[in-house]
């Protein structure tokens, strides 16, 4: 697939990245919506009938087979970035000390970036543990609940809710930054424009560059 179009635009997310984007969205809304439907007095009227306990399930279902898809659909984009998302270098250490100036809007004059700045690794990072969290809790209580007790059911409880929350404040981020920056095409179409790319993603550009270019000049190379 072509790293480029004809409006100067970067292919950032694959067409399977983005769809696997679209499963973890939905099926954490989902989750996040019955579980407060569950928990929360005022909304236990739409709880009768057992719909939202349903609802919860399925979504916790395809909440747990995102990893797998990923997998499957994309080996490589979810090896890059899980490594990605733990690995951290000198210049990574320095956008995050200048970090509160990329949340004000001010992505020019940062440290040079690779196809993920440092706020992403560390916001990737931080769902891959709390999603984990929520998948072995929400796990114990349904599938071991009568084996916890009572005081393991309710840590267990306790775990996944804060854990819920922790989700939901990392997604409220999420959007923050994607309306700050405008960045909502990019997961929508795939690409993102070249002139925006370089100012936040700098050795990232120079990568797909270097490889266009080592490209060209595999091509101008005659076949003995």
């Amino acid at each position: 697939m072509a790293t480029r179009n004809h409006d100067h635009e970067l292919l950032r997310y694959r067409r399977n990245q983005r769809i696997i984007h679209a499963l973890l969205a939905s099926s954490f809304l989902i989750l996040l919506l019955s579980g407060l439907v569950l928990l929360w007095d005022p909304l236990s009227v739409f709880a009768s009938g057992g719909t939202s306990r349903l609802l919860h399930r399925i979504a916790a279902v395809g909440f747990m087979a995102v990893p797998i898809a990923y997998l499957i659909a994309d080996r490589e984009g979810a090896k890059e970035l899980l490594v990605d998302s733990f690995k951290y270098d000198r210049d990574d250490i320095e956008w995050i000390k200048h970090m509160y100036r990329y949340a004000m809007g001010h992505a020019t004059e940062m440290p040079p970036q690779g196809r993920l700045n440092a706020g992403q690794k560390l916001h990737h990072a931080a769902v891959v543990i709390v999603s984990a969290a929520i998948v072995v809790t929400g796990l114990a209580m349904w599938f071991f609940k009568s084996g916890l007790g009572a005081s393991g059911l309710a840590w267990a409880a306790i775990i996944h809710d804060f854990a819920m929350l922790a989700l939901t404040l990392l997604l409220v981020g999420h959007l923050y930054f994607t309306f700050v920056y405008k960045a909502l095409s990019g997961m929508t179409t795939g690409y993102v424009p070249e002139l925006e790319a370089k100012i936040e993603h700098s050795k990232w550009v120079e990568e797909l560059e270097a490889a266009e270019h080592e490209a060209a000049a595999a091509k101008e190379v005659p076949s003995a």
